[in-house]
């Protein structure tokens, strides 16, 4: 018997915390700015939208063609952050990105010339779903790369907390991001002859850069080369994830890329993720214009900023607990479709609830957590029978179609927006009809095999 695997509880437990106390804040800090970047573009578009004459379906569909650039570049550049290190590329993500953020402060000042007229748009729109395409691309990667980092770090039994703690950074960039986007908006429109949603992007792209530098200082590509773990600390590390990478074979593992997309479960786990990110980026997108209507004066970006915090404060404190009490009971098909029912019943909430803004805040923060209680523990899923090289391209694979329902959702509801009147009830229904395929499917896809009685 190995020393790793008589190693008392007390010392397993405090090496993975010690662990988690390392490189979880880092990523977690990382996802904030990243997703700030992602998603500042909600804010910027309640003033954008009118001095650039953006309607509501070009906003949505610039708003979701990010997903298109990051669904291009998803596979190869989670196969390349294997290959290289999670040190460098993660690194090299968070830079190119946040520099691209920072550019939209130039979406009404580049000219196409024919290129535009040619398209059918002007100049500003070109622009717009230029650079809104770029960050896509640029930010390709982060994600299912640090779902596929958690994995040389940490075995199945403890993963869905660490990545419920990571992706509390979703809940916590909006929290802290809503205000701070709103006074931005509010407070610095018009400082240096720049209007406040060209602050807002300049402001909020610099920190991506600058955690960059923090991720390629500090961040260990693994167990093997972290200097901060004694030789005991690594020696059970890499025994615990060896044990379960051996026990993966009881789930039919996949080592090799091929395989991956011969694999009925990847594609089943793909059309989950499509159906959860069409309601959590729609939802991302479009929540300060739908709280702007509910009664909020029109420039009062600020106050719009503070409300939504709330659903986004809620669902920070439901997500973690939702991912304990997963770990705690080891149970995942039912905590990821009980997520979907959760968006589900907020959505209809959303289409047949009028006049109040009370029980309609009350259901953007219902869907907020579903949308974010379901992916905590469904990554869980995937990487119990996935390794190798199959990981890095399954996992990014499972991310890269499911997040085009990032660039469906938010196109949708634009859609439906301008030719209804500004009333998106329809959108609100077909996206509680996919929240609940999702959860239905994800039911189907991880049903326990039958063993055959024994003769």
């Amino acid at each position: 018997m190995t020393a790793a695997a008589s190693a008392p509880p007390t010392f397993e437990a405090a090496t993975f915390r010690k662990i988690a106390w390392r490189v979880i804040p880092l990523l977690f800090v990382g996802y904030i700015v990243a997703f700030l970047d992602r998603v500042n573009v909600g804010f910027a578009k309640l003033q954008m939208a009118s001095d650039l004459q953006f309607s509501d379906a070009v906003y949505g569909f610039g708003a979701g063609i990010f997903f298109i650039g990051y669904f291009v570049f998803e596979v190869p550049s989670n196969l390349i952050l294997r290959k290289v290190g999670a040190r460098i590329w993660i690194a090299r993500i968070m830079i190119t990105w946040g520099v691209i953020s920072s550019a939209f402060v130039f979406t009404g000042s580049i000219h196409w010339g024919p290129l535009s007229a040619g398209l059918n748009l002007t100049d500003e729109q070109l622009t717009f779903y230029v650079l809104r395409f770029l960050l896509g691309a640029a930010e390709a990667g982060f994600f299912p790369g640090v779902i596929l980092y958690l994995t040389y770090w940490f075995p199945a039994q403890r993963r869905a907390q660490m990545v419920a703690l990571f992706m509390t950074a979703i809940a916590v960039s909006n929290i802290v991001g809503s205000p701070v986007s709103g006074a931005i908006l509010q407070f610095m429109d018009g400082a240096s002859g720049m209007r406040g949603w060209q602050w807002l992007f300049m402001l909020e792209g610099i920190p991506s850069v600058l955690m960059g530098v923090v991720i390629l200082l500090f961040l260990a590509d693994h167990p093997r080369t972290a200097k901060w773990l004694m030789p005991e600390e690594r020696d059970l590390v890499l025994a615990r994830i060896a044990d379960e990478e051996a026990s993966k074979g009881a789930h039919g593992q996949r080592h090799g890329i091929a395989e991956v997309f011969g694999d009925i479960r990847i594609w089943a786990f793909g059309l989950v993720y499509f159906t959860g990110a069409l309601c959590l980026y729609t939802t991302n997108f479009w929540m300060p214009t739908l709280i702007s209507e509910f009664g909020v004066g029109s420039t009062d970006f600020f106050r719009v900023g503070l409300l939504s915090m709330i659903p986004w404060g809620v669902t920070a404190i439901v997500q973690v607990l939702w991912a304990w009490n997963s770990d705690r009971t080891g149970e995942r098909r039912w905590h990821t479709a009980g997520g979907f029912a959760m968006c589900a019943v907020g959505m209809l909430m959303l289409a047949l609830i009028d006049g109040s803004p009370v029980l309609q805040l009350l259901a953007l923060t219902i869907v907020c957590c579903g949308a974010l209680c379901w992916v905590v523990t469904f990554w869980s899923i995937p990487t119990s029978f996935l390794s190798g090289a199959a990981a890095a391209a399954g996992i990014a694979w499972i991310n890269s179609i499911g997040n085009l329902g990032g660039h469906f959702g938010p196109d949708l509801i634009g859609r439906i927006r301008d030719a209804n009147g500004g009333n998106a009830d329809a959108a609100f229904l077909t996206l509680a009809a996919a929240a609940l395929l999702g959860g239905i499917v994800v039911l189907l896809a991880t049903r326990p095999k039958r063993v055959a009685a024994p003769a």
